[in-house]
């Protein structure tokens, strides 16, 4: 089996189980909380090393899959490439990071190792985006650029929707947003896996990349 065809599958049944637990952890949680007022992180920080930390760290194993297939041997790959691939080292280390360092309980004052979870997820959310918009270049994800760059458009919009719940809109709806947000950034992970396992096994560096 080709070597991207084997990550391209292995990221595909990372992503899956990490739904899963996600959902598992959704339903393990106190019934008080609000998923459309809480973020997933208040739901994790309710049961500490639960469903939801495993599926974080489950997400980011799965990014790594992915990355190996997109270092695969073949000619050097242009500049944009390798900022990709440091991007989504970004996210699948922003992950680990706010899976390992938990955010404060919901209504009590922020920690250091809160806001040291909040800026873990702040630049995994965004760095996935940037990545997601520079592979869409390459030539072997090319079937799927235009539903790359427009899911990266779609997670981009709904980040500026949870910043405006954040601040000046007083959280409303901050946890259906930031939902929303994490389904459409997993889509962008979940559609490279697919072109993956289609076992492309070379690049061509496209010119001016």
């Amino acid at each position: 089996m080709p070597v991207t065809r084997s990550t391209g599958l292995l990221a595909l049944g990372g992503i899956a189980l990490a739904a899963l637990l996600t959902v598992i952890g959704h339903l393990e949680v106190n019934d008080d909380l609000n998923p459309w007022a809480l973020t997933i992180s208040d739901f994790a920080v309710s049961d500490r090393g639960g469903a939801i930390d495993i599926a974080m760290v489950v997400l980011a194993l799965a990014t790594v899959a992915l990355l190996y297939g997109l270092r695969r041997p073949g000619p050097p790959r242009p500049r944009s490439g390798r900022t990709a691939e440091l991007l989504l080292g970004a996210w699948a280390g922003g992950l680990l990071l706010a899976a390992v360092v938990p955010t404060n309980e919901p209504g009590t004052a922020m920690t250091t190792a809160a806001y040291l979870h909040r800026y873990a997820s702040v630049i995994a959310f965004l760095a996935l985006p940037a990545a997601g918009w520079l592979l869409a270049r390459r030539p072997d994800l090319t079937p799927a650029a235009r539903t790359l760059r427009a899911l990266v458009l779609l997670s981009l919009a709904l980040a500026a929707a949870m910043i405006w719940s954040a601040y000046p809109g007083d959280r409303m709806l901050i946890g259906l947003a930031e939902r929303l947000l994490i389904l459409t950034e997993v889509a962008v992970l979940a559609t490279i896996a697919m072109i993956q396992t289609r076992g492309v096994r070379g690049i061509t560096p496209a010119r001016g990349a």
